[in-house]
C-alpha cells in the first residue's frame, strides 16, 4: 500500500516489562531499541508526531484487564506504578512526548489515539516495539481497519518466540500492512517535505 503523506510514529510498549530479559516477559531487545532511537530522532527532525505506548493495570484483581489476564498470565506483572511499566530509559524519550497507557493489545483499543491521529491529519502510522504477535499485530490491524496505512518496521519489532515473531511479520505483509526496514522508513522521513511527501505505491 506504500507510505503516505502524514505519518505518525507509534513505539508498543518498549518498556522494561518486555526489554529486560530477567522479567518472566522480557527478552533482549537492544537492536530493536537502537532502531526505534534513529526513526524517534528523525520523526522529531521532520516534524513527525510520536505516540509512546505502555500497557498498564491499576486494580489489584487485574479487572481492568477483563478476561484477557486469564490467558495472559504475565499480565499479572504489569502493574501501573511499577518499573515494569515504565518506558525503557535508553529510549529518546522526553518530556511532553505523548504516552497513550492501554489494557489490551492493540494501541487503538480502549485509547484516544485514533482521535489524536485524526486531529494530525495522519494518514500511515509508522509501528515499532513488541511484541510482534501481541500488540504489534493488534495495532496494524485496527490501524487498516481505521483507515491507515500501517507500516511495520520490520528490524524495529520482535518477540519472545522467534517462530511468532517471522510468521506473524508474513503474515501481516501478506493481509494488512507494509513489513519495511529501518532504513527505508528513514529515508522517507528524510524526504518529507513540510510533513508530506508524495505517496508511493
Amino acid at each position: 500500500m506504500g507510505f503516505g503523506q502524514r505519518p505518525a510514529l507509534v513505539i508498543v510498549d518498549i518498556i522494561r516489562a518486555f526489554t529486560d530479559p530477567d522479567m518472566p516477559l522480557g527478552s533482549n531487545l537492544d537492536a530493536e531499541v537502537a532502531a526505534t532511537n534513529q526513526l524517534i530522532d528523525a520523526c522529531r527532525r521532520n516534524g513527525v508526531p510520536l505516540f509512546f505506548t505502555t500497557t498498564a493495570y491499576d486494580d489489584a484483581g487485574l479487572k481492568d484487564g477483563g478476561v484477557w489476564v486469564l490467558k495472559q498470565k504475565g499480565a499479572a506483572t504489569l502493574r501501573s506504578g511499577t518499573p515494569a511499566v515504565e518506558l525503557d530509559l535508553r529510549l529518546h524519550h522526553e518530556a511532553g512526548d505523548a504516552l497513550i497507557v492501554k489494557k489490551y493489545a492493540s494501541c487503538f483499543f480502549g485509547t484516544d489515539l485514533l482521535s489524536r491521529l485524526v486531529a494530525h491529519g495522519c494518514d500511515t502510522v509508522l509501528i515499532t516495539g513488541c511484541t510482534t504477535s501481541g500488540c504489534v499485530r493488534g495495532t496494524a490491524v485496527d490501524a487498516v481497519q481505521n483507515g491507515f496505512r500501517p507500516i511495520v518496521v520490520r528490524d524495529a519489532v520482535n518477540d519472545r518466540s522467534k517462530a511468532a515473531h517471522e510468521q506473524s511479520l508474513f503474515d501481516l505483509q501478506a493481509k494488512y500492512c507494509d513489513v519495511v526496514g529501518t532504513q527505508e522508513v528513514l529515508e522517507y522521513l528524510d524526504g518529507l517535505q513540510g510533513g508530506q511527501t508524495r505517496p508511493q505505491h
